[in-house]
Order: structure tokens, then sequence, then C-alpha cells
């Protein structure tokens, strides 16, 4: 036996409408139509169900009993559709889960933040899921909606289901145990870094993009990649791994600051982590529009997307930053 054909709410709608005045006139005006096409509606409703669902006579409009028994039923399936529909309207949007990577960094905070403010309705949800690579499974499977990170270094399979809205040109650091010899610097020329072994993630399955942009940025400056640890988790574990392995960490300006280390801006050239705001293609809600909003409006006013003359960054990331706003396969980042 084959299933019923699915029946066009529409239809429903005019039987209600009908039901509830008891005159075809009256429900053609209630929901702005022509009388003609009410009835045309009621009558294909009728020969879809194979009853007949009213008795028409010149002077009134009266319920069969199939039309009794069919009126609760159609109220439920309306309701339920006004429901769906309320769900995904931009006032009572789902909250938007987004990424900020580590707690404390400045970047993510302050656009969220000012998302907060221009959609005081959406709920926008932080999450640290620390690394685009980590998180993009996450994007794409729609467990996670937005994060920040180096788009470029991202595999091309999981770029393809992503887009980007370039954030930030942000200036690089090198975070140093207190009393190492360069930690009396203001600034950290990369020169100065020869001959050590800089943590960058090696080993995190979470951030490869970050550890590739290392490996490109030491790449003939004599600066070698630390070896593989397990990630830090919290300002303690991060504290005590410095103490013990002694290793410079490769590091943003921003990076908050951590007991008994202090970080210094890397110099000579300066050289820049690409930022992106990166979404699951397909994506609407009204807080990825405050968010990108958010992105456009600080990337102005502090001048984040203002490459440094003496900045140093890979072709392929200054493709997508300079690129703007990008899908998939638009170059990276």
């Amino acid at each position: 036996m084959s299933a019923p054909a699915p029946i066009d709410p529409r239809l429903l709608r005019a039987f209600v409408a009908v039901a509830e005045e008891l005159h075809f006139t009256r429900a053609a005006a209630r929901l702005y139509v022509a009388q003609q096409a009410l009835s045309r509606d009621v009558r294909r409703l009728e020969r879809e169900l194979g009853a007949e669902l009213f008795v028409r006579t010149t002077r009134q409009v009266t319920l069969t009993p199939d039309g009794e028994r069919l009126l609760p039923h159609a109220r439920r399936v309306l309701a339920a559709q006004h429901d769906l529909l309320a769900a995904f309207a931009a006032g009572q949007a789902r909250p938007l889960l987004v990424d900020l990577n580590t707690p404390g960094l400045v970047t993510g905070r302050r656009v969220l933040h000012r998302a907060r403010e221009l959609a005081p309705d959406c709920e926008l949800m932080a999450r640290y899921e620390s690394g685009l690579t980590g998180a993009a499974a996450d994007l794409l499977a729609g467990r996670l909606d937005v994060s920040f990170g180096r788009f470029a270094g991202l595999d091309p399979a999981l770029r393809s289901g992503l887009e980007q809205q370039p954030v930030r040109y942000e200036p690089m650091a090198v975070v140093l145990p207190e009393d190492h010899p360069l930690a009396a610097s203001a600034q950290v020329p990369l020169a100065a870094l020869a001959g050590e072994a800089v943590y960058a993630g090696a080993g995190n399955p979470r951030t490869p993009e970050w550890t590739d942009l290392a490996r490109r940025l030491f790449e003939g400056r004599g600066i070698r990649l630390a070896p593989p640890l397990p990630p830090a988790v919290g300002d303690e574990e991060f504290t005590r791994l410095m103490a013990k392995t002694r290793n410079p960490v490769l590091a943003v300006v921003d990076f908050p600051p951590h007991a008994g280390t202090v970080r210094r801006p890397l110099v000579d050239p300066v050289p820049l982590a690409p930022v992106s705001l990166v979404w699951r293609k397909g994506l609407v809600h009204p807080g990825l529009t405050a968010l990108r909003t958010a992105v456009a409006e600080i990337a102005r006013s502090e001048g984040w997307l203002r490459r440094p003359a003496d900045g140093w960054i890979p072709a392929a990331d200054e493709a997508v930053m300079s690129g703007g706003a990008t899908g998939a396969g638009g170059g990276g980042r």
C-alpha cells in the first residue's frame, strides 16, 4: 500500500479559516485571498482526502462529520508549522556556539563582545576548542558554529565546506621563562632565536595549521621546532611545562600572561598570524551577521587589516587575507 500524498499546509489553512468563520467571503478576507481561490483550495483538499468537509447552501456553511473530525488535526498541523518557523525566526534563533580558541586571547573576545552588543537578543555562547583544525570538524558537523584561526592552514577538504572573513594580521610574540637571556629585551629579533628550540604545538592534532605557520617562519633562520608535548591544559600546567622544558613558546602579542614568564614581540621582520572568522557554508543566523559586522567595525577602527611594512606572512595567507570574505577554495586561511 502506497503512502498517502502530503497535504499542502495552505489547503489546511483555507479549511480552518472557513471552518472557523463558516463563511467563505469572511474567510477569504481573513486570509487576504480571492474567494474563488479559497473555494478552489477547499475543493482540492476534499478531493485529496476523498471526503466532503462542508455542507454549502445559499444561506449557510456548516461542517460535515468529516469536517468536524479533520478540524483538530488541521489545527495541530498548522500550530506545529508555526512553531517550526518561529524557532528559526531571526528574533528567536537558537544559541550560536563561538570558538575563541584559548581563554584570554583578545581578538576573538573583542569581536564576540561587540557582536553581543549588536545583537542583544541573540545568545552567543563562547567555547574554547584550541586550534582551527580541531574546531573545523565540529564546524562541518554542526556541533560548533563559528571559530577563529588560520584558514589557509586547513586541509583543502576541510576548507571546501567552510567560509571565512579576514579579521586581523596579529603580530606574533615569543613567551619566555622570566630568567631567559632574551627576557630582558623589550623586543626579540627573530635572528636572536637562532639555535633555540621553540614550541609551536608540534604533534598537537588540533593545531597543525599553527605548527605549519611556525615551520614556515623558522625555515632558513636556524630556529628549530621543539619536540611534541601533550597539550598543556590550564595556566598551572602551562607554567609547569615552561619551567621544566625552558623552551620559548611561539604566541601572539595578546597571548594571556602566565606566572614565571614574559611575553616579548618578535621583530626584524614582524611575523604576522593571519586570523579569520570561519563558519560552515550555508549558515544563516543573526548572530553570525552580528559577528561579521563586529569584525568589520573593529578591524576598521583598530587597523587590524593594515599590514605593517616590515610584516612577514606566507603568500598563501596573504592571498586569503587580501581577498576578503571567501568560500572554500578561496585560497585558504
